[in-house]
């Protein structure tokens, strides 16, 4: 059973830095495609930035340059460095996986993800 647990939200003012974490288990992780999505209140879930068990990432245009993905696949661990916060960053934080995906420029697509953690809360205030 795929299980995702997200962490390292927060609350911070912008132009700040926060790590969110995600571990996973239940599955071989270093088989999987990895993702970070994020939901505000009243919009859709979108992309923000995946990975590929190539390391190959892509990330929405809106955070290229100020978050970075990687992953420890020792330790079954995905991250989100996200600096220069600003507050149109604020949402609910999702990590996703699944067993395939394409990845293109944009960010990852929402539809190739099968499994998916409960979310972290992100607040950046001006």
């Amino acid at each position: 059973q795929v299980q995702l647990q997200e962490s390292g939200g927060g609350s911070v003012q912008s132009g700040g830095s926060l790590r969110l974490s995600c571990v996973a288990s239940g599955y071989t992780y270093s088989r999987y495609c990895m993702a970070w999505f994020r939901q505000a209140p009243g919009k859709e879930r979108e992309g923000v930035a995946g990975i590929n068990r190539h390391s190959r990432t892509t990330y929405a245009d809106s955070v290229k340059g100020r978050f970075t993905i990687s992953q420890h696949n020792a330790q079954n661990t995905l991250y989100l460095q996200m600096n220069s916060l600003k507050p149109e960053d604020t949402a609910m934080y999702y990590c996703a996986a699944a067993a395939h995906c394409t990845v293109v420029a944009g960010g990852p697509g929402i539809a190739d993800f099968d499994y998916w953690g409960q979310g972290t809360q992100v607040t950046v205030s001006s």
